[in-house]
Parts: structure tokens; sequence; C-alpha cells
């Protein structure tokens, strides 16, 4: 796994981390990407929180370098190996971190994104996050830079949480019968994004847009043990 590569470069001495202005840092970074584009480089929704700034400003990197969908297929890949390595985000936090620890994440991290990240937009991108102490963000960034490219599609978000993993056939049920509501707007496509979390016991939670259908065990033991309690 990745963080066991790199575990030995970040057990070492403490470093203060210095004052960064953070801000200012972002937009340098969208700001000294190139111009050849035409498409709008502003993010079409707006995100909020440090993960939500930075993964704003790396979409508006990648819309004037006109590499937004290698850049999404590079994020992609990235999500998909701290799904894989539970220890990489607890590495990546990890306060000890030295610049020569960083250099040797980011070249890691370079490695699973191969040749996906055409124009080094990526590469460039963890660079500035290592440069800020930053990297801790890059999960939150990875997932909020897809909910930027899903606006950009056109896509209409569909959360579905179970206790465990939904097969094919029920999914494809879901997708069907939602995207003919009012929910999807026309000319819109419907994203199903599949989760899982064992705490909701079973049932199902769903999420479009701003609308939460709770139908978990959890949920209906919740309400249940309110009713005993308010009244007895």
């Amino acid at each position: 796994m990745l963080s066991g590569r790199i575990f030995a470069q970040a057990a070492r001495s403490s470093v203060p981390r210095a004052p960064i202005a953070a801000q200012a840092s972002i937009r340098s970074y969208a700001a000294a990407a190139g111009q050849g584009s035409t498409t709008s480089t502003k993010p079409p929704v707006a995100l909020f929180g440090i993960d939500g700034t930075y993964a704003s400003a790396l979409y508006t990197a990648a819309a004037k370098t006109a590499t937004l969908d290698s850049t999404s297929k590079a994020l992609e890949t990235l999500s998909g190996v701290f799904k894989k390595d539970p220890k990489l985000q607890g590495m990546l936090s990890a306060p000890m971190l030295t610049v020569s620890d960083k250099k040797q994440i980011v070249a890691e991290l370079q490695k699973h994104t191969g040749g996906a990240d055409k124009g080094d937009t990526v590469k460039n991108f963890l660079n500035t996050l290592a440069e800020n102490n930053r990297l801790s963000v890059l999960e939150g960034v990875c997932e909020k830079f897809g909910v930027l490219m899903s606006a950009f599609r056109g896509e209409v978000e569909l959360t579905v949480t179970s206790a465990a993993p939904l097969d094919a056939k029920v999914l494809k049920q879901l997708e069907t019968a939602i995207s003919k509501s009012q929910y999807v707007g026309q000319g819109k496509k419907l994203k199903v994004v599949p989760k899982v979390n064992p705490d909701i016991r079973g049932g199902l939670i769903v999420e479009i847009g701003d609308r939460t259908i709770d139908l978990s065990v959890s949920s209906k033991m919740a309400k249940m043990s309110k009713l005993l309690t308010d009244t007895l």
C-alpha cells in the first residue's frame, strides 16, 4: 500500500508549520494556468470549506488548460487509492512531515495518476498542496472536484447509502424510477453514487439535490425509541 511505502518517511522529527496565506496561494495557482481554452473557467457551483476552495481553484486551472476530463480521471484514480488504503489519510495529516517527506508522497501519488494527468495539472496541484501543508485535504478535493464535474456535465447526483453493497439490478431500478421524477430536471443526467454504511443496519438512505429520504432501519429505531421515551 502507498501508506506503507511512505511510512518510514513520515515518522521524522516534528517541523513547525509556517503561517500560510492560503487564499493568495490558491489564487496564484489558478492564475498560473494557461489561457488556451474557450471553456468557461468559472466553477459551475459554489463550494465551501478548504477542500472546496482548493477543488474550485483546480477546476479553474484545468479549465484554462483544457484538461478538465484528464484531471477528473486522475482525481478519480486518487480517490480510489484512498478507498483501498485507509491509512493514507492519516499519513497525509501527520504533523511531522518534512519537506522531503512531502516530496516523496507527491512522487508516489503521481505514480497512480500515470498518463491520466495531461499537462501535469494534477502534478502541479499536488506540489501546491505540499508547499501549503494542505496534503490532508486531498481526499476531500477529489470528492468535491467530482461535484464540480457533475455540475459541468449536467448531472444530478443520486447518493444511495445501504448497510451492504447493492447489486447492479437494484441500483438500476432506483435510477430508472428517480430519473422520471421531478427532482431530475429536463436535459439532466442522473449519476448514481452508491455508498455503504453498516451503521444504518438496513434499508436505504436516498439523497438527491437538497432532499434526503431516510428509510434506514437505524432511523426507524431512533423514531421508535423517541416515541417510547415520550410516551412512558
